[in-house]
């Protein structure tokens, strides 16, 4: 159940990662164009979601990387909510990342719990 909830979390970050490989995506993800300042900004952001994918898949087969991992995700997770409870919950595709992250914090709990309470299996 453990690795299935790190494979879950890394799940969750694999389309906003895919921009780094498909700039269009941008449009589609966050409504603005791929073009400019901001989508060099979203695609190197697609290239810090793909850390997180490795990071995730890695802590899946290796107990001593969770620790590291359950911090990189959970700020990952958590800091969006919270900017994004902060800017009043705007409607349109933050809101669909936002329900994304509220999915994943049930699988992010877990892992968590068990990485810092030293438990592997």
């Amino acid at each position: 159940m453990l690795i299935a909830a790190w494979i879950l979390l890394g799940l969750v970050h694999v389309t906003p990662a895919a921009v780094l490989a498909k700039p269009d995506l941008i449009g589609s993800l966050y409504g603005v164009e791929a073009a400019g300042d901001l989508g060099v900004l979203l695609i190197h952001r697609g290239a810090l979601f793909l850390a997180i994918v490795i990071v995730c898949l890695y802590a899946a087969w290796e107990p001593s990387s969770r620790r590291a991992a359950s911090l990189v995700v959970g700020i990952s997770v958590v800091s969006f909510l919270v900017i994004y409870a902060f800017a009043g919950a705007p409607s349109g595709s933050l809101r669909q990342i936002a329900l994304a992250d509220v999915l994943a914090l049930g699988p992010l709990v877990l892992v968590s719990w068990k990485a810092w309470r030293g438990q592997t299996l």
